[in-house]
C-alpha cells in the first residue's frame, strides 16, 4: 500500500517534533482530504443538471421526507444556516423546482414542496449519484465499505452528542 499525504505530514511532524501524538490527524486529516477531494469532483452528475450538492440535499430532504418542509425544518435536515437555505430554495424556485405556499395561520411560515418538474429531478439524479459515488468507493470491497460505513457512523454520533447537531 503507498502512502497518503496524510501518512508523509505524519512523518515530517514526528521529524519536526517525535513526542508530538498525531494519532487525532490520521483520522480527522483523511477525513478533511477525502471530503476536500470529494467536493472537488463536483459530484459530476448533479452538476451535469446544474446543482450544487446543497442545492441536491435541499431538494432530497423534501423528496425523502414525502411532505412539505418549512425552512427551518430544511436547515435542520440538512445541516445548514437559514440564509444559506433561502439563498438556495430562491435558486431552485427561479428553477421551478419548488413551490412555496404561505401558512394559513401564520403569514411569516412558508412551506415548501416539491413540483413535479423537481420530483422528476430528484427521481432520475438520485440513482445516477448513487451510480457516480458506488464508483468513487469501487476500490473498497464490500467487507471494507461496511466497517468504514460503521465506524463513521460511531464518530458522526460521538460528534452529534458532544459538538451539537444530533437530530430529533
Amino acid at each position: 500500500m503507498t502512502d497518503d499525504i496524510v501518512a508523509s505530514v505524519v512523518r515530517q511532524w514526528q521529524t519536526v517534533n517525535p513526542e508530538l501524538d498525531t494519532g487525532p490527524m490520521e483520522i480527522i486529516g483523511r477525513i478533511n482530504r477525502c471530503a476536500a477531494l470529494l467536493q472537488q469532483a463536483e459530484d459530476a452528475p448533479l452538476r451535469s443538471a446544474g446543482l450544487t450538492r446543497a442545492e441536491f440535499d435541499l431538494l432530497g430532504a423534501v423528496r425523502r421526507t414525502d411532505r412539505e418542509l418549512t425552512p427551518g425544518e430544511l436547515a435542520r435536515e440538512t445541516f445548514s444556516s437559514g440564509a444559506a437555505v433561502t439563498k438556495r430554495l430562491r435558486a431552485l424556485q427561479d428553477r421551478a423546482l419548488v413551490e412555496r405556499r404561505g401558512d394559513d395561520r401564520d403569514r411569516r411560515v412558508a412551506h415548501v414542496r416539491l413540483t413535479d418538474a423537481g420530483r422528476a429531478l430528484v427521481d432520475r439524479l438520485l440513482p445516477e449519484q448513487l451510480a457516480y459515488e458506488r464508483t468513487v468507493l469501487a476500490g473498497l470491497d464490500r467487507p471494507g465499505r461496511d466497517e468504514l460505513a460503521s465506524r463513521l457512523s460511531e464518530l458522526l454520533v460521538q460528534l452529534e452528542g458532544r459538538l451539537g447537531g444530533a437530530r430529533r
